[in-house]
């Protein structure tokens, strides 16, 4: 007899009957993002044969090119939360500021979105996986008013919700909020995301490493010997697997479901860090502690309990399982 498999939709609205004090705003807005993916899933799907692979001719805020891919992934999401009546504004990686949405309902409600349309896009022409990455805060804004920019600058332990969409092989969508951590996949043949991998842990420890190894001379001393941890020094050693796909959602997945630990340290040009705080680090490292990981920024300071002072803010990262980020953080402390 085939078991029933639950959509997005009624896990949201069986949430809502176990937690009677619930508004649905947050479940609606989960939805939201998961009909946005929906609809960047089916342009991923054919961009071999779509006009929409290489540049889009110009740069986004962090002077990269933006490639047509991530325009109409960003465009998708910030419409779909715009009519939305659960988001008061919405800030981008693509987008210099943020955005407020200025309608009488949005102005009403209680969260603002922050988000990575399309993580890893430098691999859509070679067809590696590629993410969306959001995170969903409580406005600090008077309610009926615009939101502001502090709404969007909390630190990431103010999160309630957070997760990634991953297109690859499948489509997953996976979520975070304060009590658990969920997988969903999109089913094809009816379209909708479906109950796949329900309180998702990762584990305490694991044997994969992730790192970008041809900078390995650029970090400092104590990254080196942090990295130098997972590096077989003899026959005698323990032989851990390297790997680095060039995307934070594929890196973080595999991390989730298979354990490990992904670095991407400070170096060269890059004094602060290469990924943003705001729509890859807050998001990725809240999830990961939900599912009993950790994540730190370097040796002693934990990535959540940050208070970003921009929105483009970029930071160090150390993510994964527990023990692995601890050994981590003795070298580097």
């Amino acid at each position: 007899m085939n078991q029933r498999v639950m959509t997005l939709d009624e896990f949201t609205i069986q949430e809502l009957r176990n937690y009677p004090g619930a508004t649905g705003q947050l479940s609606g807005l989960l939805r939201d993002i998961g009909l946005a993916a929906k609809r960047v899933n089916v342009e991923v799907n054919k961009a071999g044969i779509a006009d929409i692979l290489g540049e889009a001719g110009k740069t986004n805020v962090q002077g990269e090119a933006v490639k047509k891919l991530d325009e109409f992934a960003n465009d998708q999401l910030i419409n779909s939360l715009r009519t939305s009546i659960y988001c008061c504004g919405v800030a981008s990686e693509e987008n210099e500021d943020f955005i407020c949405f200025e309608d009488e309902l949005s102005k009403n409600s209680k969260y603002v979105v922050l988000m990575d349309p399309l993580d890893g896009s430098g691999n859509i022409d070679v067809n590696v996986s590629i993410g969306t990455i959001f995170s969903v805060y409580r406005r600090l804004s008077p309610n009926g008013e615009l939101c502001t920019r502090e709404d969007f600058l909390q630190p990431g332990n103010m999160q309630i919700a957070a997760g990634y969409i991953i297109y690859g092989s499948s489509t997953m969508l996976v979520y975070a909020t304060r009590r658990s951590v969920q997988g969903f996949t999109l089913d094809p043949s009816i379209g909708e995301f479906c109950l796949s991998h329900p309180n998702m842990r990762v584990p305490e420890d694991s044997d994969i490493f992730s790192v970008n190894m041809g900078y390995y001379y650029l970090y400092e001393k104590k990254i080196q010997q942090a990295i130098d941890l997972f590096m077989a020094q003899n026959a005698a050693d323990k032989v851990y697997r390297h790997r680095f796909v060039g995307c934070m959602v594929s890196e973080i997945h595999r991390t989730l479901v298979q354990g490990g630990v992904f670095m991407y340290p400070a170096f060269g040009k890059y004094t602060n860090g290469r990924l943003r705080l705001c729509y890859e680090c807050n998001p990725m490292s809240f999830l990961m502690e939900k599912a009993g990981g950790a994540a730190i920024a370097d040796g002693k300071r934990r990535l959540l309990d940050i208070k970003p002072d921009e929105l483009h803010q970029r930071i160090p990262i150390f993510i994964g399982s527990r023990k692995m980020v601890e050994a981590i953080q003795v070298v580097i402390d």
